[in-house]
Formats: structure tokens, C-alpha cells, sequence
């Protein structure tokens, strides 16, 4: 950093921001970091109701749960975060957590053992789209102040049966478990909603960064909180910038304007692979790419042609091609390193043997809407798919959206296919076996969003019953074999064409460190960063 970036530091947001032609060549200062990210999928700053990856960076930043990871070290698993410690009851069903002494919300309030219990009863109640994450314990909205109490300093989580205590630990730690600021939410409440339409836009937590604002399909700005419980951040300011395009993300990188590039396609990649100052990491997400088909069209019900589909994917021409060194086939619904896990991919580009199953199911032809968010890779994908269909005389009309435009209509039930990605929720196979192939109530009226065998209106029938007994099982390598003759009746039966596991390729400044995009089981994380 040179001393001209230092005499700029007051002007440095906007000069992050604004990076524009005229020979201007700018690095960001010592205590902020940038980062190019497309995060137009955002759509609330409420964790009890967020369930998108860029929200859910945003709050792995400003809120705390009662456990948590740490950054540096995520194969360590859950670890104290407001809950210093806790304890099991001899039945297996009542974990009490001892909240951490002195911590304090963004808002100057202290963070009590009774904030923990109203952030989860909220988030029942509330019963927004993640909040499948909670109730799948027997909570509801009548029965949860009784299930979660405050007594003290301490928290009880009393759930409906025995489970595993690792899977109960694990969802704590997903974004519906953030505890949020009771007074400062009920300042802000109207017409009972606790705080919902507020906190949408604002911040009540007590992580290591405070929102400063967030500007839709633009920017998200976060500061550092001085007073967090673990110390300040080095980086006293993050900007992370909406910015779709890859060829953008790269100049400014190659700039100094930003710190990291998220969205860097493979030729980008290897653009700035070898170039002085820049360094790129390959990172094994949890995020799988997969097709959804919507099993209210009588068409795509038909089980030969829903395995047709899973014939017209030329899986390893696009690992191999445009996807190259940021995915790798993968035709399962668990990630690569989760706890029965599988690397079987039995499906391969074969034109004929979808001929085959269309003409066993008698469709010749036949004409489906595709909603594609606005990302490079997708719309190949899909592009990709719609010249197989064509060879087997199916027409794929693509409509291309935001990623809030593509997921509502999802979520309604409204596309015929939907071309999309799933990144785990918590670092336990139910985050995925239970929305993939898990779905209890099919009924529009159910309104099951967080479900995505419900997004596509199917009934996995003996599928539901066996997610739920595979979360009961405490005996982990038996509960490993039950994920894994799972995904074996899955990849037969099931209307999703799971295709790819995403390698993220985080190009950066080479004298960025600590900079944690979560792996396969949680959300970026800003607060270890240094330069």
C-alpha cells in the first residue's frame, strides 16, 4: 500500500465503488477489504426468513448463534459461540446451553439468555421458508415457548424425540439460528410481525460486523464492530460489490480496485493465473448444480422422462469445457465430504438412450419453460441442455431472470424446470436428504418453500420416511449406509437431475490472508481476514 492510498483513505468507499476508465489505478487501503460477488439473490436481512448464499454471507458476518465455526479451522466442527457450554439430558432430548458472559449487541443491548430463546420462538413463529430448519424438532408456533426456555443465564432446547445431538448442534448453526436483539426488534414491530419488515433492511445482531447498508443488485457495506466479543477485525470496512460480469470482476482485480473476485469463469481464470501480486485458491463447496422438474406437468411426471433428462446432461463436455476447474460432476444430493457421502454418477450424454425412455413414456415432442438466473455458467448449462433436447424433439424456451425473480417463481411452483443450485444449510446430511428427497405434505396449501422436493410438487413417499428415521439413528456408521441407500433410490426415482459440485475459484490480492469462503458447510466469513 503506498502512501497515496493512504491520503485517499477518506475518499476510499467511493473510489472501491466507482471503478471506471481514465488511467486510474487504485489499491484498496490496509484496513478494507473489497470483493466482486454477483448477489442479486438477496432478498432479506432477516435471518429467521433468509435462504440465499449472499444473505446468508451477510449474516455470517453480523449475527451470532449459540454455536458457530470457527473460520480457520471448519474440520473442527461446531464450536462455542453466545453459548459458552453445554449440556445433554440423560434422555437425549434437552440440550441447555450457558450463554457467554458480557457480549453485547450491535445496539449497545446486552445479549441475554432470553434473546436466544425469542430469536428461535421467533423464527417458528415467523415460519418463513428456512424455518423447516427448526420445526423438523417438533416445534411449532403454539408449543415452542414451552420447548425453548431462558432460565437465567442459561437456554433449554427440549425437542420432540431423541436425536442425535451433532445433528441438533449442527442446525443451530445455520442462519435461522442467528440470535437477534429482542428490545431493538420490538422498537421496530407492526402488526405483530416482531420485527420482520425492519430487520429486512437492518441489522440487530452482535457479529464481528455491523450493517452499514445494503443497496439491492449493488453493494453491501458492513464496518467492524469494536466491541465484538472476539476482538475487532483487522478490516475495519467490507464492501462487497454486485458485479455479474466476469470479464468486469477481472479488470478490477487487476486494477487494485478490488481484493477478491468470487464469479471469475474459467478463461478469466487462467487470465490472472500467473500474474504478479494475484494468487487463486480452489475451494470444494457444498453448492450442487441441479434440474428441477415440476411434477405438476403431467409430462415430466412420467418417470421414463424424467430419466431421459438425466441422459440429455453432457456432464463431462461442460466440466470439461466451459465449467472447467470450478465443477466436477457429481450425481448425488450429499456433497463430497459430507457424512454419507457418495461419488457414484452413473448417468452419461447418451442422445439414444433418451430416445429410448421418451418414446416408452410416448412423448415425441414436447415444449418446457427453463428459468435461468442471470449467471454465465448457467445459461450455458442451460444452452447446453436445450441443443440435447432438440436432438430428441423437446424445446426448451430459456427465461432468464434475477435470482430473486427465478426463486419466486419456484418457489410458486410456477417454471416447469428450473435450472439451480443448493448449498447446505448445516454440516449434516439432513440439510440436504431433508429437502431433496423429503417432503411430508405435498399440498399447495403447505406451502413447504424450503423443501425442494415440494418446490417441484413431488411425493418421495417411502423416501420421507426413510430421512426421518435416518435422523434418529445415533450409531454413526450406520446412519452413514441409511444416506447412502438413500441416494441410490434417489438417483432412480427422483424428478431432480443432480449434475455438478461447485469448485469455487476465489482469485485475490496475493497479500490477502485469512479470507474463509465457508467449504461445504457455511457461509464466507470476513473477520480473520488480514493484509
Amino acid at each position: 500500500m503506498n502512501a497515496m492510498n493512504r491520503l485517499l483513505a477518506g475518499a476510499a468507499i467511493g473510489l472501491a465503488v466507482a471503478a471506471t476508465g481514465g488511467g486510474v489505478f487504485a489499491e484498496t487501503p490496509p484496513d478494507m477489504l473489497v470483493i466482486a460477488n454477483r448477489i442479486d439473490d438477496m432478498t432479506t436481512l432477516d435471518p429467521a426468513q433468509s435462504f440465499e448464499f449472499a444473505g446468508g454471507d451477510v449474516l455470517r458476518n453480523t449475527t451470532s448463534n449459540l454455536v458457530g465455526f470457527d473460520p480457520l479451522d471448519l474440520e473442527a466442527g461446531y464450536q462455542p459461540d453466545l453459548a459458552e457450554s453445554w449440556e445433554v439430558s440423560e434422555d437425549g432430548k434437552t440440550i441447555t446451553f450457558t450463554m457467554r458472559e458480557g457480549v453485547k449487541f450491535h445496539s449497545g443491548n446486552p445479549v441475554r439468555a432470553e434473546d436466544a430463546a425469542w430469536s428461535l420462538q421467533r423464527a417458528v413463529k415467523l415460519n418463513k421458508t428456512p424455518a423447516f430448519i427448526l420445526t423438523q424438532f417438533g416445534f411449532t408456533p403454539e408449543n415452542v415457548e414451552e420447548m425453548i426456555k431462558a432460565d437465567g443465564n442459561t437456554v433449554s432446547i427440549t425437542t420432540d424425540k431423541k436425536y442425535a445431538t451433532s445433528f441438533v448442534l449442527n442446525c443451530l448453526t445455520a442462519t435461522i439460528g442467528s440470535i437477534v436483539d429482542k428490545e431493538l426488534l420490538m422498537q421496530h414491530e407492526t402488526d405483530g410481525d416482531m420485527g420482520n419488515a425492519w430487520l429486512a433492511n437492518n441489522d440487530a445482531g452482535s457479529g464481528p460486523y455491523k450493517l452499514v447498508s445494503w443497496k439491492p443488485s449493488e453493494s453491501v457495506t458492513l464496518e467492524s464492530y469494536a466491541d465484538y466479543y472476539g476482538g475487532e477485525p483487522a478490516m475495519k470496512r467490507v464492501i462487497v460489490r454486485h458485479v455479474a460480469e466476469s470479464a468486469t470482476q477481472r479488470l478490477l482485480l487487476e486494477r487494485g480496485d478490488i481484493d477478491a473476485a468470487r464469479n471469475l469463469n474459467p478463461e478469466d481464470i487462467q487470465g490472472v493465473q500467473g500474474t504478479d501480486g494475484i494468487a487463486v485458491d480452489d475451494v470444494l463447496r457444498g453448492r450442487i448444480m441441479y434440474l428441477g422438474l415440476n411434477q405438476n406437468n403431467e409430462i415430466l411426471a412420467k418417470p421414463e422422462v424424467r430419466q431421459a433428462f438425466k441422459y440429455l446432461v453432457d456432464y463431462a463436455g461442460m466440466q470439461d469445457s466451459f465449467l472447467k476447474g470450478q465443477y466436477t460432476i457429481h450425481q448425488n444430493f450429499l456433497p463430497a465430504t459430507y457424512l454419507g457421502a457418495v461419488d457414484e454418477n452413473p448417468f452419461t450424454y447418451n442422445i439414444e438412450k433418451a430416445k429410448e425412455l421418451l418414446e416408452q413414456a410416448g412423448v415425441t415432442e414436447a415444449t418446457f419453460e427453463v428459468g435461468v438466473r442471470d449467471a454465465q455458467e448457467r445459461i450455458e448449462i442451460a444452452q447446453s441442455l436445450q441443443n440435447a433436447a432438440a436432438q430428441v424433439g423437446i424445446t426448451l424456451n430459456i427465461t432468464v431472470g434475477t435470482g430473486k425473480q427465478i426463486l419466486t417463481r419456484y418457489r410458486a411452483r410456477e417454471l416447469d424446470i428450473a435450472l439451480e443450485a443448493w448449498g447446505p444449510d448445516y454440516p449434516d446430511p439432513n440439510t440436504n436428504a431433508g429437502t431433496f428427497a423429503y417432503n411430508p405434505d405435498n399440498s399447495l396449501e403447505a406451502q413447504n418453500t424450503g423443501l425442494l422436493a415440494w418446490r417441484i410438487a413431488w411425493d418421495p413417499k417411502d423416501l420421507t420416511q426413510k430421512v426421518e428415521a435416518a435422523v434418529q439413528e445415533t450409531d454413526r456408521d450406520v446412519r452413514a449406509q441409511m444416506y447412502r441407500d438413500i441416494q441410490a433410490e434417489f438417483r432412480e426415482v427422483s424428478p431432480f437431475v443432480m449434475m455438478f459440485q461447485q469448485i469455487e475459484q476465489l482469485a485475490r490480492d496475493a497479500d490477502l490472508q485469512g479470507l474463509s469462503l465457508g467449504g461445504a458447510i457455511t457461509g464466507a466469513a470476513y473477520w480473520k481476514v488480514t493484509k
